[in-house]
């Protein structure tokens, strides 16, 4: 079961949160739209490569990673998307893809769009295609204690 040590440390901090439970998806807007959760409120995850090592973006379904901004606000000479071989063995408990947003369970730096932080309510992969997890961003923000900064922008539609 992915979500197991996902729930099990928000069990333990004794965080409220929701499952939603939804067919199987790939694409963060896919999953809100399945899911009914609006894109600003959907945090997908993504692996980048920074100069020292792998870290976890989280944005925005809405939104797209500005790898110069990225680049610029962590201090960082290169930056670049992480392929799947890279990353997929620090998340064995997850489908690849839909790992959740918390980098602090898999050993990885976590930096927060800013225009994710101002949610109230952010739902997320629980680690699978087919399971999402709602969880007050305050929460989110207390369990992680990621970096906020801005780095990303809105998809054009």
């Amino acid at each position: 079961m992915p979500a197991k040590k996902l729930k099990d440390y928000l069990n333990q901090e004794k965080s409220k949160y929701v499952s939603v439970y939804h067919s199987p998806t790939y694409t963060a807007q896919e999953i809100a739209e399945t899911a009914h959760v609006p894109g600003k409120e959907l945090a997908k995850t993504v692996i980048v490569k920074l100069d020292r090592g792998l870290a976890m973006v989280v944005l925005p379904a809405s939104y797209h990673v500005d790898f110069e901004q990225l680049k610029r606000a962590v201090g960082a000479k290169k930056v670049d998307l992480a392929e799947e071989a890279e990353f997929k063995d620090l998340f064995p408990d997850c489908d690849i893809g839909a790992m959740p947003p918390f980098g602090n369970l898999y050993g990885l730096d976590v930096y927060v769009a800013e225009s994710l932080a101002e949610e109230e309510e952010i739902a997320f992969n629980a680690g699978s295609h087919h399971e999402l997890l709602k969880l007050s961003y305050a929460d989110f923000h207390r369990l992680v204690t990621p970096t906020v900064i801005k780095f990303s922008e809105k998809l054009q539609t």
